[in-house]
């Protein structure tokens, strides 16, 4: 079976609830992008700082049974908060999916001093972790990943889904 790369990511409408969304690419690049899948929640927990994962997971949830299996997923955010493995969004993500996972920052996070800084189409960096994989590894896909603009076509393309999902 073909490989499975899927980025993620997850909207919440000013009307209440969380839509998220999926775009599923047969390249670990998203240049061949072969589904997409959104889901709407209509009631989602409140905002808790420190615990950003509990208001995530489940829209997460919703778009993945979806989708069925994939082999490694891309969100926008960290995967783990400092270089003592804090969990963020995506370590949590990984304990649920048990599939590597590349976290894309847009902007730095003042303890995750081991996040790598990857330039894409201009001068501010985009910061990542990963877990499931190498760092380096990590790195080096989200500098390749299409698109000549800082953030990945990718997540660019499933952040436009999630807003639009009704």
């Amino acid at each position: 079976m073909a490989a499975r790369y899927a980025a993620v990511d997850v909207h919440y409408p000013a009307a209440g609830g969380a839509d998220a969304a999926m775009i599923v690419a047969a390249d670990p690049a998203f240049s061949s992008i072969v589904d997409e899948f959104t889901a709407h929640l209509p009631d989602v927990p409140p905002y808790q700082p420190g615990a950003f994962f509990l208001r995530e997971l489940p829209a997460l949830r919703a778009v993945f049974a979806q989708a069925g299996a994939v082999d490694l997923v891309v969100i926008d955010g960290y995967v783990d908060l400092d270089p003592d493995g804090r969990r963020g969004l995506g370590a949590h993500l990984h304990r649920e999916i048990g599939v590597p996972v590349v976290g894309v920052a847009k902007t730095a996070f003042h303890s995750a001093t081991h996040a790598v800084a990857v330039r894409r189409g201009g001068t501010r960096p985009l910061y990542v972790t990963a877990t499931g994989l190498p760092l380096d590894e990590a790195a080096a896909m989200v500098a390749a990943m299409a698109g000549t603009h800082r953030i990945p076509d990718a997540l660019r393309r499933v952040d436009k889904l999630a807003r639009s999902t009704l």
